[in-house]
Order: C-alpha cells, then structure tokens, then sequence
C-alpha cells in the first residue's frame, strides 16, 4: 500500500460477492466480502493499479475529454459513469433471452449465453441506457421526496427525457422534465437539477430571489452548477455517443 502513488481505503460489506474498486473524485475505496484476507485485497490493488490510475484522472478531469471517455466498444472491463463514479462492467453468461443490468457494489451485465462475443457490443449499448433512464427515474423520485413537501413545491408531472442541450425544465403548467443523463453526474448535481426546476414552480425567472430559493434547498448548490458548467459538455457527448 505505501509503494503505490495513491491511497485508498477499505470496506468491508456482506453485500458484495468479490473484491471491487470504486474511484470517485473524493477517494479510491476497496468493498470486499468480510471473509477476504487483507493481504489478498492490497494484492488486487496492485494487480489494478493502472486501471486506478486511469480511473483517477478521468473522474478529476486531468486529462480531458477523458472525464467521460467513450469507448470504442462495451465489453468486459469497460469503465461506465455511473452517480460521480467509474465502474468497470463485468459480464456474466446467463440462459437468459435478453441483456440485464444490476448494481450491487459493482455494474453487472448478464449476457445470454448463446450471444457471440463479437455481438455483446451491440448488445449491451441499449440495454446499458434502458438500465440508466431507470435509474434516473428512480433517484430524481427520490430527490422529489425529499424537496417537494417543502414550500409546496409540487410538479404537475416528472418526464425522464433525452435532452440535447437542458439538464431540466419547468412548462407554464409545472411539468418538469429531467435529462437521464444526470444518473452519470455525481447524485447531488442530479439533485441540484431537480431543485433548481422544483423552484421554478413559485419562481419563473433567474433572479436573486430565485436562488435564494434554490439555497434554501441546497446551501451548496453554487459547486454543482459549477460542475455542469465545466463537465456537462462531456456528459453530454458521451451520452448520446452511447445512445449512437
């Protein structure tokens, strides 16, 4: 661990099945099953210290456009954005008909076991999205929950859309929509999103007293802005290069 040009830390979870990595702008955290030796998990770090070292500067923005590469094909090992993070896509053969996404600790595809190799690309692209306008789906839920009860700020009806150049809007009758691409951004830029149409409901404009509002909900909604500003672009190109 002290020979590596990185730090990391250790979790252990009884909800994951095998050793994975997660690395975020804020830290490089190791989840492992209770039972695996310590000495076994440090030997896996270093097994997967370039793939963290790429991992890094591609969630820090170091090496832009690298925040959000897209890859050339989706296969096992391929790093998907997903809440803030980079979490490479493990592939497992099922006797299933189609391609199914989970999360649990780490980004599993279950490709149907008379699939070709050669086609698991094409496969697993749509059902990558389908898997992300879900999840999208269900946060921003969970961030309305959280905001709504609040100054009564109460949407006529949420749309999870594709959007080309909006992370969200308000319609004259309170319809919000969201961008599903925002399930990459970290959570509380989705959530900031979300608040910010949520304001627009009592408030129509960008005045002050608009983002007075929007503090009210999230004291440190100037940082998420911010990083829409200096990362959305990305998002957005790799988004719509993994709906291409």
């Amino acid at each position: 661990m002290a020979n590596l040009p990185f730090s990391y830390s250790i979790r252990r979870s009884p909800r994951v099945s095998r050793m994975r990595i997660t690395v975020t702008p804020d830290k490089i955290e190791v989840v492992a099953p209770p039972k695996v030796a310590e000495a076994l998990l440090h030997q896996f770090v270093n097994d997967k210290q370039q793939w963290i070292l790429q991992a890094r500067q591609k969630v820090a923005g170091n090496n832009r456009p690298a925040a959000f590469p897209l890859p050339a094909t989706y296969g096992e090992g391929t790093p998907i954005p997903y809440r803030g993070g980079q979490y490479p896509l493990r592939l497992v053969r099922y006797p299933n008909k189609r391609v199914k996404i989970s999360f649990n600790g780490e980004l599993t595809a279950q490709i149907p076991a008379h699939l070709p190799p050669e086609a698991h690309s094409a496969a697993l692209k749509p059902a990558l999205v389908a898997w992300l306008k879900q999840q999208a789906r269900q946060h921003v839920g969970q961030a309305l929950e959280r905001h709504t009860a609040t100054q009564q700020l109460i949407p006529q009806s949420v749309l999870i859309k594709t959007q080309k150049s909006r992370w969200g809007s308000c319609g004259i009758h309170n319809d919000i929509n969201i961008n599903w691409l925002l399930i990459m951004a970290p959570p509380e830029v989705l959530e900031y999103v979300v608040v910010h149409e949520l304001c627009h409901i009592q408030i129509r404009n960008h005045s002050a007293q608009f983002w007075a509002l929007v503090a009210e909900h999230l004291p440190g909604y100037q940082s998420q802005r911010q990083w829409l500003k200096q990362q959305g672009g990305e998002l957005l190109r790799y988004g719509f290069g993994l709906m291409g």
